[in-house]
């Protein structure tokens, strides 16, 4: 019995509906998967299975094809017009492939031939469900990421985001060419502008738009597994690889895949993502077999990519190959009036998801937005401006709902003597960050324009 002040979440019970005119077979069926966990429902006719339908919606369909009242590809094809989303597995006895056959046309998921073994039906049936759930999350997924970006707009009004709307438009238009997979863009921008935002963007307004987008963050992605996620593996390709495992370029199938950070890959994996632009193809860890790669590849890092190529940190043919069409996003500080846009609709957004009023900003308010440098960016005002609107219970917002230290992202410069060193002036500016977010490290990494990663790294090289 679940426990009500227990934190478990219960299993929900897939339900089996078995139509066997075969009594002895049929509760032989229903008793081994009943012990399995599922819950079996039995129907010896098509008269029967009809009414049980209409009661309740079972998530797999076992079928016979053979029934006093009929053949079971009538029932299939009820089913499949009225709901997609049921499996059916198709059972037919020996001589009636070509039944079966049609089965699979009218949309079953699989057929078994009698006589059957138990053990394999269950392998069967599970693998069945198994499908059907992933679907079912991916179809959510998917909704759930085109209802979040109905009518959604790269917000502001200076002249270099209109230049960046007008590229999304035209970068996206390619997909609607013959040409096929759109050209490979690389987004460029400080922690916080918004990079995602202009990769989705261009996601929504392509004909791509209905396919998977997966977004991989690069910069958390565990060293020694990087390789693994990304292009998949084989079974027995290394130790506890039980499973072949398709990576994330391989999710992305025809859709999008959104590499952000993505001077964060080892400099030793570079030269793999880039046999995957030149030939649009992979190979898992441990396999021989090239697989067809047909994604859109945008790509984002919030790094001075050039430097990083002169450096030898990135290979400059996988930059080359990656800035076919760039995007360079503005830090928010040179935007012009568009802080003021942005801080008043997240004000906005924010009292009315929880039921505040929202008077506008006062003069001491805005002249604080104006003022501030925003090294966090878009980021960081959203995060301050749901905070305020939260604390002040709604109505005008005033220079002290916002917390803004005048002095904090603004005289670091000032501190800094002439003579020091860049590693001094480093060590300083990363101790002043981690002092003024409390050692909150991604706080920190994006009011320094740095990957999370890349914090860390200088902490442990100045034992902070």
């Amino acid at each position: 019995m679940h426990n009500p002040g227990s934190t478990e979440v219960p299993i929900l019970i897939k339900q089996i509906l078995l139509v066997e005119d075969e009594t002895i077979f049929a509760n032989a069926i229903k008793k081994y998967l009943v012990r399995k966990g599922y819950k079996v429902d039995l129907a010896s006719d098509l008269k029967s299975a009809r009414l049980h339908f209409k009661e309740n919606i079972p998530d797999l369909i076992l079928l016979d094809m053979r029934l006093p009242d009929g053949s079971g590809l009538d029932l299939l094809t009820e089913i499949k017009t009225k709901n997609t989303t049921i499996e059916v597995l198709v059972m037919s006895a020996y001589g009636e492939l070509e039944d079966a056959v049609s089965a699979m046309k009218l949309g079953a998921s699989d057929y078994l031939k009698k006589p059957i073994d138990l053990e394999e039906l269950y392998i069967n049936v599970k693998k069945v469900l198994y499908k059907n759930e992933l679907t079912q999350k991916l179809n959510y997924s998917a909704k759930r990421e085109q209802h979040a970006f109905e009518g959604v707009n790269f917000l502001g009004e200076c002249q270099q985001i209109e230049f960046i709307r007008e590229q999304v438009n035209k970068i996206s238009a390619l997909s609607q060419s013959e040409v096929g997979v759109p050209p490979t863009v690389l987004v460029l921008g400080e922690t916080g502008t918004g990079k995602d935002v202009v990769a989705r963007l261009l996601h929504s307004k392509s004909s791509l738009k209905e396919k998977p987008f997966v977004h991989v963050d690069c910069a958390s992605l565990p060293k020694d597994l990087i390789e693994s996620e990304l292009f998949g593996h084989e079974k027995g390709a290394f130790t506890n690889a039980n499973n072949a495992r398709s990576g994330l370029i391989e999710a992305a199938e025809d859709g999008v895949l959104f590499l952000d950070e993505v001077a964060e890959i080892p400099i030793d994996l570079q030269s793999k993502l880039l046999g995957v632009l030149e030939r649009r193809s992979l190979r898992r860890i441990g396999s021989t077999k090239e697989r067809p790669i047909a994604a859109w590849i945008i790509a984002a890092t919030n790094r001075n990519i050039e430097s990083l190529v002169k450096n030898g940190e990135f290979r400059s043919d996988l930059y080359y190959r990656l800035n076919v069409m760039a995007i360079t996003i503005p830090a928010l500080r040179e935007r012009d009036n568009d802080v003021v846009i942005l801080g008043n609709y997240y004000a906005e957004v924010t009292s009315k998801r929880y039921g505040l009023s929202f008077d506008g900003f006062s003069k001491g308010a805005l002249r604080q937005i104006k003022e501030y440098s925003w090294y966090g960016n878009v980021r960081e005002l959203k995060h301050l401006i749901e905070r305020a609107v939260l604390l002040s219970g709604g109505g005008l917002l005033n220079e002290n709902m916002l917390g803004i230290d005048k002095n904090a992202g603004n005289n670091d410069e000032a501190e800094i003597n002439d003579d020091i060193t860049l590693g001094e002036a480093e060590l300083h500016l990363i101790k002043t960050a981690l002092e003024r977010t409390n050692r909150n490290v991604s706080k920190a990494a994006r009011e320094l324009g740095i990957t999370r990663m890349a914090l860390r790294y200088r902490i442990r090289k100045y034992n902070l």
